[in-house]
């Protein structure tokens, strides 16, 4: 998985059901705008809210909709849990598995390196880390995830910390690994790349996939532009995913005309002032 891979929001009707017409219009919209691989029932898929069968028709849809690589979330607090979802999703046709960091209980850095490895070892995808500390309190240090990028099944990882200096640790230590290391983080996106990210798993790239794109593309021939296109989406990125959530998102898609839907509660609907303020980010939009 390199270049640039939208955590695809989840469609919902206003009535909070899926909506599987929705979800496949998202798809080609994503597509067509340059987009080099999907990742459905991630953090901004809302996928916490969504039961284990939601999840897996999520991944079916996506996958016969797709002509990109899909990849699947399919982390839980549990190993048991984790390892039916990675199952379910390889038979709803996902080329990988992504799995966040087991939560809600501490583990240390042993722990969570034999909990991936068992699940790379049970696994029939290759499997991405993932480490997202804002939702679960869990980071996955640089020193544990060299170990892991040793497995033969661990692919790669989504590293959404935010935290340039521990991600380029991270890639120090696995240079010499088939490991894609992918940024998840807007606002952090042309450092990482700097540092020698293979992409980003971008909540910006839902709304503004083809300047994300942009800014990957143009930095293999002229970092310095890439840097500046980069800046340029550092307050949308912020206000779409720090401010106003995934209802703020969903909001801003729906604006660019993207089949976004709207968020399942308890999520609620942005107010009128949060409406004016990503009015005025997307205005500054050029594509």
């Amino acid at each position: 998985m390199e270049g640039i891979g939208p955590p695809l929001v989840t469609p919902f009707d206003e009535g909070g059901d899926v909506s599987e017409r929705r979800l496949r219009e998202l798809v080609s919209w994503l597509e067509t705008r340059g987009v080099d691989f999907l990742v459905a029932c991630g953090s901004n898929g809302e996928a916490e809210l969504l039961t284990a069968d939601e999840r897996t028709r999520v991944i079916e849809v996506v996958a016969d909709a797709a002509s990109v690589p899909v990849v699947a979330g399919t982390g839980h607090p549990g190993l048991r849990e984790t390892l039916d979802a990675t199952a379910r999703a390889a038979a709803a046709g996902a080329d990988a598995a992504l799995v966040v960091t087991p939560f809600y209980y501490e583990h240390d850095q042993a722990t969570l390196a034999d909990y991936y490895r068992a699940v790379a070892d049970a696994a029939e995808l290759p499997v991405y880390l993932y480490s997202v500390p804002k939702y679960t309190g869990v980071r996955l240090a640089p020193a544990t995830v060299a170990d892991l990028a040793t497995h033969p099944n661990v692919a790669g990882m989504k590293d959404s910390a935010g935290d340039v200096g521990s991600f380029t640790r991270t890639r120090q230590r696995t240079t010499d690994a088939d490991f894609d290391l992918l940024v998840g983080s807007g606002s952090v996106l042309a450092p990482a790349l700097d540092a020698g990210a293979a992409g980003g798993v971008l909540a910006l790239a839902n709304v503004a996939p083809a300047a994300a794109t942009d800014v990957y593309e143009t930095h293999a021939d002229d970092p310095a532009a890439a840097r500046a296109a980069a800046t340029e989406l550092v307050e949308l990125n912020h206000a779409v995913t720090a401010t106003h959530g995934v209802a703020g998102l969903k909001y801003a898609m729906r604006r660019r005309g993207a089949p976004a839907g709207y968020p399942r509660r308890p999520h609620g609907p942005v107010d009128e002032a949060a409406k004016t303020a990503l009015d005025e980010l997307l205005d500054t939009l050029e594509s």
